[in-house]
């Protein structure tokens, strides 16, 4: 059976990563997304690096399962396409920065009086009012301005430091695939669409405050500096190689003293209460790694795991495509593209027994649906001709 969203069709004027990968979780669930580019070289994440035949793997990783049409919307002709096209849609999504939809003539007010009911979906960077609404905005910025940074230095004397992935873009689209099924729900109960507004620092932020922020929960007792629990981080070095391991729970605590062999940590006052263990978290995990150095990470996975401790090997990404867990659960995947060839990608995450989310087909190339497209609208094939000799449409 088709995904759960098929029959929704999606117009896409994303590009980079927050608004691609967004669209991409809706494509993979079944929904037409037609991606809407410039003919002047298209989603900018075409020219990035690690290339084959003409596809970069960071477009390819974040478009699969859309359609592409090419469409100068500086010019009349591409923009009347672009009217009918939103006319047949139920979503509508951009990332431009707060304002340009509108002078482009694609703002909400516009594109209802086409589509009443249409979802209008608006992605930024810092929000569409305040100081800083207009700024460009990348990743790295939203990561410090949001608290991100100083979080991952372990405490607020330190130097913040960067999360190594871009996590404020992909959390974004996340959270903007959510919204955008919710509200389509809402639709399908109401009748009424509605406009979704998104931006990095918003998703950020709520993101952060669940595990985060508990020093500036209680108003009238914030904690004015958020000092680190430990500055040893949960990943130790072995014999071999790096494991991780956790213990929470009393049950668990036992069960590390066990597999470690040192019974005599239970005689420990430190170590006596959950409380004490984790005021004395740097003794505890200082002495946890200095046990951990004696034996490879094999029999100290082995040893955990029989004794029911939470563990895990530390994987590099080319070890983690052919770990056995991986592997059983079938998450990395091998696909043909067109022209790129033999695509390695992580499947869609949710799997649903009834409507299965699919990779049906790779990215596609710029405009490389098009014509497609304006037959669909209604164009003849002379209009389509006429289109691509003046370069409207591709």
């Amino acid at each position: 059976m088709p995904g759960p969203l098929n029959g929704y069709r999606v117009v896409d004027l994303t590009s980079m990563i927050s608004g691609p990968l967004a669209t991409m979780i809706l494509a993979d669930q079944g929904a037409d997304v037609i991606k809407v580019e410039n003919p002047d070289g298209g989603d900018h994440t075409r020219a990035a690096n690690n290339r084959r035949n003409g596809f970069s793997a960071s477009f390819l990783n974040n478009n699969r399962n859309k359609r592409s049409i090419a469409l100068d919307l500086r010019d009349p002709a591409a923009k009347a396409v672009l009217r009918r096209l939103v006319a047949t849609a139920d979503v509508f999504i951009q990332n431009f920065r707060p304002g340009v939809a509108a002078r482009m003539g694609f703002g909400e007010t516009a594109l209802r009086e086409i589509k009443p009911d249409i979802i209008y979906v608006s992605i930024c960077g810092f929000g569409e009012t305040g100081p800083y609404a207009s700024k460009p905005v990348y990743d790295p910025l939203v990561q410090g301005m949001s608290g991100l940074a100083t979080i991952q230095a372990g405490s607020d004397s330190e130097r913040p430091r960067l999360v190594r992935t871009i996590v404020p873009d992909k959390l974004t689209a996340v959270m903007a695939s959510q919204a955008i099924t919710a509200a389509l729900l809402a639709r399908e109960r109401t009748g009424q669409g509605q406009h979704v507004r998104l931006s990095m620092l918003d998703a950020v932020i709520a993101f952060l405050w669940s595990s985060d922020m508990g020093s500036q929960t209680f108003v009238g007792d914030e904690l004015p500096q958020q000092d680190a629990a430990s500055f040893i981080d949960l990943i130790y070095e072995t014999a071999t190689d790096y494991i991780s391991a956790a213990v929470q729970t009393n049950k668990e605590w036992l069960a590390l003293t066990r597999a470690l062999e040192k019974p005599e940590w239970l005689d420990d006052p430190r170590f006596a209460t959950p409380a004490s263990r984790q005021k004395n978290i740097n003794a505890r995990l200082s002495m946890t790694q200095d046990v951990l150095c004696t034996r490879p990470a094999a029999e100290w996975l082995d040893r955990l795991t029989r004794e029911g401790v939470p563990c895990a090997p530390v994987l590099t990404r080319s070890a983690m495509i052919r770990d056995p867990q991986v592997q059983a659960n079938r998450i990395v995947v091998e696909t043909e593209h067109d022209e790129a060839g033999l695509l390695r990608q992580a499947r869609p995450a949710a799997q649903f027994s009834v409507t299965p989310a699919t990779i049906r087909h790779g990215g596609p190339a710029l405009g490389q649906h098009t014509e497609t497209i304006l037959a669909e609208l209604g164009y003849s094939a002379a209009e389509i001709s006429e289109l691509r000799a003046k370069e409207h449409a591709a």
